[in-house]
């Protein structure tokens, strides 16, 4: 995270003393070349990811990995509990965060409810104008 925006640290250095899920950070800064990568196989949706250095030289988004146990997980309920804390560091840090499974909410800190309601919040409008719903559960980006 060495190079990941400080307002962007300080908030998940927050989230990881408020949730009871363990995670960590996976990725930060990328690549050109790993960013065309991952568009390419369809990971990405983007090549103005915000994981490449932005304009004040620092990324400003991060990947979490959550933990079950010592063992690394995918299953999407813990990715919603992590996002509420986020949420609930965003409010304490002033930062205006979007995050990958809910990408129509602007700033989640002043989404009224939980994460996993902004979620499928998020998958109903997708599937209202006919789109599919791009789920990206550990992508946390300054907005």
């Amino acid at each position: 995270m060495a190079r990941v925006n400080d307002l962007l640290q300080d908030t998940v250095k927050k989230a990881i003393e408020l949730t009871s899920v363990d995670f960590g950070v996976i990725y930060g800064i990328r690549t050109l070349g790993e960013q065309q990568k991952l568009y390419e196989a369809g990971r990405s949706q983007t090549m103005n990811s915000k994981h490449l250095l932005q304009d004040d030289d620092t990324g400003h988004a991060v990947d979490l990995m959550a933990y079950d146990g010592k063992k690394p997980s995918w299953e999407l309920v813990m990715y919603d509990d992590i996002a509420d804390a986020m949420a609930k560091a965003a409010r304490h840090t002033g930062a205006k965060l979007r995050w990958g499974a809910a990408w129509h909410i602007d700033d989640i800190a002043k989404w009224d409810g939980t994460m996993e309601s902004a979620m499928n919040a998020y998958v109903d409008l997708r599937r209202s104008q006919g789109r599919r719903p791009f789920i990206d559960g550990p992508h946390f980006e300054l907005n």
